[in-house]
């Protein structure tokens, strides 16, 4: 099967993407087997984008994507990320030295099987660090082969522009979706200022906006969402009665009220390329029939009306998005 492909700046990807982290950390019990089958699936479905990071799992996720992808690597571009670290206590840290950046970029290089990685990311910005060192290292290893382009998360407009007149930067990933649109006022005009593309993640708020979470109970003890106020008390059953009108939406359509909420992420420009993470097929597929599904201008009125009474932050410590950018939404 073939889908539609997109640009990241001078990157073509598959027009959505398979975020991997699930698989081995944050959304409760790992399953490798049908991990590794649904990678697969997703290379089977054109959906060759694939995206991991050396924090998921202490690196057990990119090990996990590079055995998946062992007889297949040309078939795939190859994301992951570096400089969040966790030590024995749990306690977390950002690690931006260029030194680091060699450290990390070999290390990750090892667990994935690969000489290249495709799209190398800056996973937050570290605040003690010039941006200008960080990605002077981190164009040193494009020089050297080691990385194809070159990546930014959840960084700041003027972060953004420094970093990309040290080295051309391809793509921004941070989270956008019809719960979390915070990016819209500043990131994404200064992206498209420069020409770099924007990679959605969590573009189904964390698995709510699929109409398949009707409380804490349908998760896993391990689940990280037990910790994130969207999924706690009364800004659960909020946000709960928010997908039920976004469910109706999309049962007009005739189509799930997940497969309507990434089209409205994939909608908003072809420079957009969605990363829905899953660890099963069945929801992978589901996620790639919401390429065939248009919506009009009254669906785009009627889903962001609703997304404007989102109710919580997104992250418990909103810290987690990086010293720069602690926005709500």
């Amino acid at each position: 099967m073939t889908i539609a492909s997109r640009r990241l700046g001078d990157l073509v990807v598959s027009a959505q993407g398979l975020g991997c982290m699930g698989m081995s950390w944050a959304y409760g019990t790992a399953d490798e087997g049908e991990s590794v089958a649904t990678i697969q699936r997703a290379l089977d479905l054109g959906v060759t984008f694939l995206d991991t990071a050396d924090a998921y799992g202490a690196g057990a996720n990119e090990e996990l994507v590079g055995r998946a992808i062992a007889n297949r690597r040309d078939e795939v571009v190859l994301a992951t990320k570096f400089a969040i670290g966790f030590d024995a206590d749990g306690n977390r840290s950002i690690n931006g030295r260029p030194e680091y950046v060699h450290q990390a970029c070999d290390a990750s290089l090892r667990r994935l099987g690969v000489d290249t990685i495709d799209l190398y990311y800056q996973h937050r910005s570290d605040i003690t660090v010039p941006i200008e060192d960080t990605v002077g290292a981190m164009a040193e290893l494009v020089a050297a082969g080691k990385a194809r382009h070159l990546g930014l998360s959840e960084a700041t407009s003027d972060t953004i522009r420094r970093a990309h007149a040290v080295h051309p930067i391809s793509a921004l990933q941070s989270e956008w979706s019809l719960w979390t649109r915070g990016l819209e006022h500043d990131q994404v005009p200064t992206a498209r200022e420069l020409g770099i593309g924007i990679v959605p993640y969590s573009p189904l708020g964390r698995g709510l906006l699929t109409g398949r979470i009707t409380g804490t109970a349908d998760l896993q003890k391990n689940d990280f969402r037990h910790t994130q106020p969207r999924f706690q008390g009364e800004n659960l059953a909020a946000n709960l009665a928010l997908v039920e009108r976004a469910r109706a939406l999309a049962d007009d359509k005739g189509v799930t009220a997940g497969q309507l909420a990434l089209a409205w992420v994939q909608a908003q420009g072809p420079d957009v390329v969605p990363i829905p993470g899953t660890k099963r097929r069945t929801y992978l597929e589901e996620n790639v029939g919401a390429l065939d599904v248009e919506i009009t201008d009254a669906d785009v009125a009627q889903l962001e009306a609703l997304s404007y009474a989102v109710a919580g932050d997104r992250y418990a410590d909103m810290r987690m998005v990086g010293g720069e950018t602690p926005t709500r939404t």
